[in-house]
């Protein structure tokens, strides 16, 4: 088992934490807190119409367009280069910039650009939405060293 930041203590020794984000430092609420489930879906959601107004509004500006807009990628694919534009920006999509929330490294700094195309492309899998971790935070997040949090 890999060690913990404890001597002598591995990870299948540390305790259940009290709260979402402890184990990370994070406050218990308020300003800095992991983001919750509520918020998360709701940002999703969010950022899920944009791409499909963006992509029915091509469609019917621009008519040569209208076969790529019904291809079932299309949305997935324009919900992702919103992700990759808005996280480096803004510090999160327009979803959780309107639900409150923003995106940041675990070691701090800038997220770059990196992180925002590793934990989109395996956000765009869906699978990592199922698997959470103690802090709340999905397979994608864990991968790119990543936490949601209010703010």
């Amino acid at each position: 088992m890999p060690p913990s930041n404890i001597p002598g203590q591995t990870f299948g020794d540390l305790a259940p934490s009290e709260y979402p984000g402890e184990r990370l430092g994070l406050p218990r609420e308020g300003h800095g807190s992991i983001a919750r489930f509520g918020r998360r879906l709701l940002g999703v959601i969010i950022d899920w119409a944009i791409a499909s107004v963006i992509v029915s509004g091509a469609g019917v500006a621009l008519p040569s367009l209208t076969a790529v807009a019904q291809h079932p990628a299309t949305i997935p694919v324009v919900f992702a280069l919103l992700q990759i534009l808005f996280i480096p920006t803004i510090g999160g999509s327009v979803g959780h910039r309107l639900c409150g929330m923003r995106l940041v490294p675990i070691v701090g700094g800038y997220i770059g650009l990196w992180r925002p195309i590793v934990r989109t492309l395996l956000l765009c899998l869906i699978l990592p939405l199922l698997v959470w971790d103690s802090d709340q935070r999905g397979f994608h997040d864990k991968i790119a060293a990543t936490v949601l949090i209010r703010g």
